[in-house]
């Protein structure tokens, strides 16, 4: 069902902050081109936590940040508003709690992640625009051991009796964790004590160095530390600022960031 000539401005802001100007019918086609539009578009960053600038989950607040002030985001911040923007456009969205295992080095890894459940037709489907890292593009249907092709990466989500699914990838041939998460319900209080976490923990890595990640047309832009890495189909071009004022001009340029 079209619904385009009831969109609140905040949805439409937001739409046109992702660059989506198609059609809004609550099909699965539509939720897998909003989160296409929505990694293209936005970035993920920790900007604010390094700079002591305490985060809010409060929508309003995270409309002004990434839509208005054209800023982005971590997991708990993105994730929030694009589920609120499915909402709005008539989805049933259940948030969700993940543990990351990629890259993890605590065996289990804390709750510190937050993903969705769409339900499109009768189909559940996991949704997640706020990884700094490779994941999928667009929506992962929740069956089974279903490996889904996105490009040149491979999915799969694989169950767990003790940790209910993983989404796992393929590379070099074997499958790898990189979260798992259960169904039960989050309220958005739940996410305020991982946030917090995140934000303030000695050995929080949100604290320790500059995260940023994009999704480009033909790869992906990334910055951690002082690094600047541009990733262009097999290629990758490293970029390191050697003043505050090539730094800002690199988040202005790949990011659309102002400091």
């Amino acid at each position: 069902m079209e619904q385009q000539h009831q969109l609140s401005p905040e949805v439409k802001a937001y739409l046109d902050r992702i660059g989506y100007s198609g059609p809004l019918d609550g099909s699965a086609a539509v939720l897998a081109k909003l989160q296409y539009c929505h990694l293209h578009a936005v970035p993920y960053e920790n900007l604010d936590i390094l700079r002591g600038i305490p985060l809010s989950l409060n929508i309003t607040k995270l409309h002004d940040k990434i839509v208005t002030r054209r800023r982005g985001g971590y997991c708990f911040e993105l994730n929030a508003l694009f589920g609120w923007l499915l909402r709005e456009l008539g989805y049933d969205v259940t948030d969700l709690v993940a543990r990351f295992w990629r890259d993890s080095t605590d065996s289990p890894p804390k709750r510190r992640h937050q993903v969705l459940k769409v339900i499109v037709d009768g189909k559940p489907y996991l949704c997640d625009v706020g990884v700094g890292g490779i994941v999928p593009r667009e929506p992962i249907e929740m069956i089974a051991y279903k490996e889904q092709t996105q490009g040149d990466e491979i999915y799969r989500l694989e169950p767990d009796k003790e940790y209910g699914w993983f989404l796992t990838e393929l590379k070099r041939e074997e499958w790898h964790r990189i979260y798992s998460f259960t169904e039960e319900p989050q309220l958005a209080g739940d996410y305020e004590f991982a946030t917090f976490w995140c934000e303030n923990a000695p050995d929080s890595i949100f604290k320790q160095t500059p995260i940023l990640a994009i999704r480009t047309n033909d790869g992906r832009i990334t910055v951690f530390g002082s690094e600047v890495r541009v990733f262009k189909d097999s290629d990758v071009e490293v970029l390191t600022p050697t003043s505050d004022g090539e730094f800002d001009a690199a988040l202005l340029k790949y990011f659309g960031i102002q400091r």
